[in-house]
């Protein structure tokens, strides 16, 4: 709801302190690291999923490919949010842009990276699972800051962005079993 009407009086503050930065070094640099974080790392992580997910097939390891599948599902679904939400919320960016604002579709893609990222770990490597959430975390952030220095997006959008990330991912994750990990790796009870 709070996307679905003008601008936040935040929103309008946060813009205003990044007002023409996109046109300085902060915005070439700011470019870089967003298209690098937002758009570069999804998509290796995408490719690698899937082709983990054939390898894994062709190698007759089922449960693996399953739990992939079901990984690579719930990527998917969370990179729906910015296809779905744009023409969703129509939402005006701070300055002249060719795409709707909300939600962004950089913050999603390294947030749904980051879900998916955190998926695997929980099932193939749950000792990285902090260094997964920390490191995701903190490149979702990076990416929220880059967007909002270009000029791109409201705050709420990128906000927006991450909290409809983790719910619809936590949500598709439970539903296709995948939370709350596998069986062996839980503590087991006292």
């Amino acid at each position: 709801m709070t996307v679905a009407s003008h601008p936040a009086a935040v929103d309008m503050a946060v813009a205003s302190a990044f007002q023409g930065w996109w046109r300085a070094t902060p915005g070439r640099i700011s470019q870089v690291l967003s298209d690098l974080l937002g758009i570069v790392v999804p998509s290796v992580a995408a490719i690698a999923l899937v082709l983990a997910l054939f390898l894994r097939l062709y190698r007759g390891y089922r449960r693996d490919a399953s739990v992939l599948a079901r990984i690579a599902l719930v990527f998917g679904l969370c990179r729906l949010t910015s296809v779905l939400g744009k023409p969703l919320f129509v939402r005006a960016r701070p300055r002249s842009y060719p795409e709707f604002a909300y939600p962004s579709g950089h913050v999603v893609a390294i947030a749904g990276t980051g879900m998916a990222a955190v998926l695997l770990c929980v099932w193939f490597a749950p000792r990285l699972t902090r260094w997964a959430v920390l490191t995701f975390g903190v490149a979702t952030v990076m990416v929220a800051l880059t967007r909002l220095v270009l000029g791109v997006h409201w705050l709420t959008d990128t906000i927006g962005s991450v909290l409809a990330v983790l719910g619809i991912g936590l949500a598709a994750a439970s539903v296709v079993r995948l939370l709350p990990g596998p069986v062996h790796e839980r503590a087991l009870p006292a």
